[in-house]
């Protein structure tokens, strides 16, 4: 009861931490001009205070996901249940990806956001140009798994980890000692990540202040619809498809499901990372929903990497409000090449704040829209990709337990 009750008072400090952020955000951002002492002590000490939050979080990803990985793979003790679950995991992240662009090309639909602006085309932004599939596909595989560490590149350290978990399976005893070893690490990780949340709420605070005072509330005004659009469509396939997904397969309550996983939803949406908030998530399923190591540790990291709900759902209205913007027809045929390509370029999209804004050029290129039209979106960029991310995140977790329910694991009640 008392662990309960401590993580609760941790949701609850982290939430004040939040809506304190954004008051003392919007009260101050105007006032920040004319007063030095905003400008030059208080705003850059409160920005230093999140990006040690942030860097914190990406410290514990590299050794947490690696040790995780590795013994979760091998505490499976059966590469065919290995491979089992790993079907299962893709088959589910794509399937949400697909029904998640869908959504946000009806939300684009609904909400008309780029209807009368009549942009004729002046606009330029810097792009970034979206890899070929073969490119993305080749870069799954790590030339060098030292390099792949270094460089955080998530994707690699999975495939690596994975090989190197199958292969202590196959070893046998001794591979049983090198598994119980990494499983130690993990252990330890998980220590880290308790330490390093207890700073949350100040993390949390200055992140959101920094960014409410950075763009106030009057960003919000001109792109309502769009903003609207990507929210309540994050809404609608959280509330809709996770709570069937929770149902039919867990036989748990929606509630219960949200409520265990609130504090890595809450953590994404202020960091705006998804491999950031990954140490809260695998805690949350682990103490909350009763997920079972063997799972989460494959399912989670694999899951920050290339499953991004939030992010295709994003791309759907953003190219529909593009192509409204600058009048450009978007037929049925141009709508299903949208949720085509967005579902396989999310398997390349790194789990980083801002990474859909780069995924949304290669969909843009796709189907023939402007690429200017990034430049409409980039302004608004860290508002949809604080609720992009939060459903990253929760798609994440859904998946997961549904696995580990399918796999037969004792979800908690």
């Amino acid at each position: 009861m008392a662990e309960n009750t401590k993580r609760v008072s941790l949701l609850l400090k982290i939430s004040i931490g939040f809506i304190i952020g954004i008051i003392f955000g919007f009260a101050i951002g105007p006032v920040i001009p004319s007063s030095p002492m905003l400008g030059t002590y208080v705003m850059p000490f409160i920005d230093l205070v999140g990006k040690i939050f942030l860097r914190l979080l990406m410290m514990l990803i590299v050794p947490l996901v690696f040790s995780s990985l590795v013994s979760g793979a091998a505490s499976v003790g059966d590469v065919h249940k290995l491979g089992r679950i790993g079907v299962k995991t893709l088959v589910f992240y794509f399937v949400t990806t697909a029904v998640a662009i869908v959504l946000g090309l009806a939300c684009g639909n609904l909400f008309q956001p780029g209807v009368g602006m009549n942009i004729p085309g002046e606009l330029s932004a810097s792009a970034r140009e979206g890899k070929a599939i073969t490119d993305v596909i080749l870069d799954i595989f790590p030339s060098n798994p030292i390099a792949s560490m270094v460089n955080a590149n998530m994707l690699q350290i999975i495939v690596f980890a994975l090989f190197f978990g199958v292969a202590c399976i196959l070893a046998g005893e001794r591979g049983r000692k090198i598994a119980d070893f990494f499983e130690s690490v993990a252990e330890v990780m998980y220590q880290v990540v308790h330490i390093v949340m207890s700073f949350a709420p100040y993390g949390v605070f200055a992140l959101i202040a920094g960014t409410a005072a950075k763009y106030g509330i009057a960003i919000l005004a001109p792109f309502a619809k769009v903003i609207a659009a990507v929210y309540v469509g994050c809404i609608i396939h959280a509330v809709l498809v996770y709570s069937f997904m929770i149902t039919a397969f867990c036989k748990r309550s929606p509630f219960w499901y949200f409520r265990g996983v609130r504090e890595a939803a809450i953590t994404a949406f202020v960091t705006r990372s998804s491999s950031g908030t990954l140490p809260i998530t695998l805690a949350n399923v682990r103490e909350n929903l009763g997920v079972s190591e063997g799972v989460s540790a494959f399912v989670l990291p694999l899951g920050a990497t290339i499953n991004m709900d939030g992010t295709a759902l994003y791309q759907g209205v953003c190219a529909l409000f593009v192509a409204q913007a600058f009048g450009v027809p978007l037929t049925l045929s141009m709508q299903l090449g949208i949720v085509a390509t967005a579902t396989l370029a999310s398997v390349g999209t790194a789990g980083v704040p801002g990474a859909g804004l780069i995924m949304l050029t290669l969909v843009l290129t796709s189907v023939g829209l402007p690429i200017e039209g990034i430049a409409l979106v980039a302004g608004i960029d860290v508002i949809l990709d604080a609720a992009r991310t939060c459903l990253n995140v929760i798609g994440d977790t859904a998946v997961c337990a549904v696995v580990a329910s399918t796999e037969g694991d004792e979800l908690k009640n």
